[in-house]
């Protein structure tokens, strides 16, 4: 018996063929403006952390490289609680990685094969009500996760925790808490946004003033190259170039 073929379109996983260019793809920058949060992979002795991050995307920003060291766009800007373990983890091994997708659907409930199916009944549903789930919650589950979403991004980058306060510090925290000042916040958004993670707000200390969340720490990712992957099972590298074409990196860390 022959040994089954891959069909002609498939590729290897860890071996496609980059797509080089000094932006990002269309695909990649559009979800980086939508996405509400992003999840930040760290790593320090073989350790692995997963953090759920507020983040603000700049493609560009007015500051030349040769006088800041603010790398040169695009970046990611995130803020973080000084202790918290991701943090101690960046001052350690700035490679990070990170993942933003524009899906917004959810897993339809299994069954449970313990429970006994649902009584039938022969009378016509009035309360618009189909096997305990609403119609509009059905109409919802059967819609197609093609329309819900497209794509997600595995993006790589090398993290820089910025001086505190310098003029390239004020500027990133102003942008992110313009970029993240979304509608139906909190009562304290800044805190929320300046603490990183949504699901936990830093409490900044209770003096007034511009001081007031000074403890807070600017992280700026610069992009260097990523992996695209869509519903349907496709996947699709890219790398940033710079601006003499050279690369700064190879897809995945892969050296």
């Amino acid at each position: 018996m022959t040994e089954a073929m891959p069909p002609l379109t498939w590729e290897t996983s860890a071996n496609t063929q980059p797509e080089l260019s000094d932006s990002l793809p269309d695909s990649v920058a559009s979800c980086l403006q939508n996405a509400r949060y992003l999840h930040l992979a760290t790593c320090v002795d073989l350790k692995p952390h997963v953090s759920l991050m507020n983040y603000t995307y700049l493609p560009s920003h007015p500051f030349t490289s040769s006088t800041t060291a603010l790398p040169h766009g695009p970046i990611i800007i995130m803020t973080t609680n000084p202790s918290s373990r991701k943090t101690l983890n960046l001052l350690s091994n700035p490679n990070v990685s990170l993942l933003v997708h524009d899906w917004v659907s959810s897993r339809p409930p299994a069954p449970n094969p313990r429970s006994s199916p649902p009584p039938q009944s022969d009378r016509p549903s009035t309360s618009g009500r189909e096997g305990g789930r609403s119609s509009l919650a059905t109409l919802l589950m059967g819609m197609n996760t093609s329309e819900m979403g497209s794509i997600s991004a595995t993006i790589n980058g090398t993290a820089q925790v910025l001086q505190r306060g310098s003029e390239v510090e004020r500027w990133c925290k102003k942008q992110h808490l313009v970029y993240n000042g979304f509608e139906g916040s909190a009562n304290k958004p800044d805190a929320a946004v300046l603490s990183g993670s949504p699901n936990a707000p830093f409490h900044t200390r209770p003096e007034e003033g511009e001081d007031k969340d000074d403890d807070v720490r600017v992280v700026v990712v610069k992009i260097k190259d990523g992996r695209i992957a869509d519903f349907q099972g496709g996947v699709r590298d890219f790398i940033l170039t710079s601006s003499d074409g050279s690369t700064e990196g190879l897809v995945n860390g892969t050296s």
